[in-house]
């Protein structure tokens, strides 16, 4: 077997990089926390209406939750599902404990075009979220949302805790 040179080895090494670089550009999908929004303060009054009618206090929003709902929505919009575990295997759980957030605590996702007071009368349309909506265990809640950067479907996450 014939020996590289050291001229040899720094041409692949470049030549290997080079590639590496040309693949990473041409890959559209990246997204950053940065890119997320945080929706919580435009929700806070309709989660105020909507505890109240039930007879329970209103939530607080709370930037801890809403990094953490700011999170999943762009993990989803990352993988293009709207799914509560993320591509790198971390479960709700999981997710929680690595953003400090200790206690009780929920999860409502969804995806589409909407504004937060239609997001917020369609998961209490649903049981399952309307449930974590109204859990008199919770007082503070994080809502964010992420668009995926191939179609443009906006992924949403809401964060409750105690």
């Amino acid at each position: 077997m014939a020996r590289l040179t050291d001229a040899d080895r720094r041409w692949l090494l470049t030549a290997g990089s080079a590639s590496l670089l040309v693949a990473l550009a041409g890959c559209q999908s990246v997204l950053s926390l940065d890119s997320t929004e945080g929706s919580s303060r435009s929700a806070e009054e309709i989660l105020a209406d909507i505890r109240q009618q039930n007879g329970l206090s209103t939530l607080s929003s709370d930037a801890t939750l809403e990094r953490a709902a700011r999170q999943q929505a762009g993990y989803m919009a990352l993988s293009g599902k709207m799914e509560h575990r993320t591509g790198w295997g971390r479960d709700f759980a999981a997710r929680m404990k690595a953003n400090g957030i200790k206690g009780a605590a929920a999860e409502n996702i969804a995806h589409g075009r909407w504004e937060p007071g239609e997001l917020m009368r369609i998961w209490m349309a649903s049981a399952p979220h309307r449930r974590n909506m109204l859990d008199p265990r919770f007082t503070r809640f994080g809502l964010g949302n992420a668009a995926d950067g191939k179609s443009g479907r906006r992924y949403w996450a809401m964060v409750l805790g105690q």
